[in-house]
């Protein structure tokens, strides 16, 4: 379970604390995002690194795909939309990620991989989330967890709210198929009828935010328009309510506290880390 098996509605909700939106970024081969996680206005929420949204039916924009790369000391969700993606890394791992499935990559100590569109033309939409792994598993081996849309569990609530289960539990006890998570998270995919509400509890020392993929929520009586989003603040719930028909991630993780030294794909927590994390990899030890 993700928080107190007490009545939602008894716990207090979380206000929004910070609003963001996304800017535009280029990463990869030149593929076109919206990073909103990682940029001026949310450089980190601990333990979240990174959130990028892409979204083009324009092939030019996102064709060249992110070729060969490393990483090193956190993990990477790939949850896609539409479109597919194939995955594949220097130690023969492959797979491809299609509509409604994710990919849990933890990097461990070091991956070299390459996540390339397998499409020509049509729409790619999807997110990548990355999430910080304290210090004591920062080199831990990497790992796996792949999933398609079939085994990514659905609640249909009787408030006009469907939620899809990645990571995590709710309070009605559903899992998502990623699990034993060395960062304890939950990552819930949203889609709220026009009207529709969402009451959920979260743990209260947890950072959390909603992402509005599209439509509008309010939150607390403040309005998240779609490509926005809600850091949320103090409290024990999540409460949402749509005025028309909308679709948003909510997103919680326990913060590690521990200091963060980044630089490209590689997150550490002191500066000669990350100096050694670049030396292992041009020497070839990843």
């Amino acid at each position: 379970m993700n928080g107190s098996t007490r009545n939602p509605t008894a716990l207090p909700s979380r206000p929004v604390r910070q609003l963001v939106r996304g800017h535009a970024a280029a990463d990869g081969a030149g593929v076109r995002l919206t990073r909103v996680i990682g940029g001026p206005q949310l450089p980190l929420l601990d333990p979240f690194l990174l959130l990028d949204h892409i979204r083009s039916d324009d092939p030019r924009e996102y064709i060249g795909g992110f070729p060969s790369h490393p990483h090193r000391g956190f993990e990477t969700v790939t949850y896609l939309l539409a479109g597919r993606v194939r995955h594949e890394d220097n130690a023969g791992h492959a797979g491809v990620i299609e509509p409604g499935g994710v990919q849990w990559m933890t990097a461990g100590r070091g991956v070299v991989h390459s996540e390339m569109p397998e499409q020509e033309n049509g729409l790619l939409a999807g997110f990548q989330l990355w999430v910080n792994l304290p210090a004591a598993h920062k080199l831990m081996p990497p790992r796996y967890q792949e999933f398609d849309r079939r085994q990514v569990p659905e609640e249909t609530r009787g408030d006009g709210a469907r939620v899809r289960v990645v990571a995590g539990a709710t309070a009605r006890g559903t899992a998502g198929p990623v699990r034993e998570l060395v960062t304890p998270a939950l990552f819930l995919d949203v889609s709220l009828e026009a009207g529709g509400r969402l009451e959920e509890p979260l743990p209260e020392d947890w950072n959390a935010f909603v992402y509005v993929i599209e439509g509008s929520v309010a939150i607390a009586g403040t309005a998240v328009a779609a490509g926005s989003l809600a850091v949320l603040g103090e409290g024990g719930r999540a409460a949402l309510e749509a005025a028309a028909a909308s679709r948003l991630l909510l997103v919680a993780g326990r913060p590690i506290g521990e200091p963060v030294a980044r630089m490209g794909p590689f997150v550490m927590n002191t500066e000669a880390e990350l100096r050694q994390a670049f030396r292992d990899f041009q020497a070839g030890n990843f």
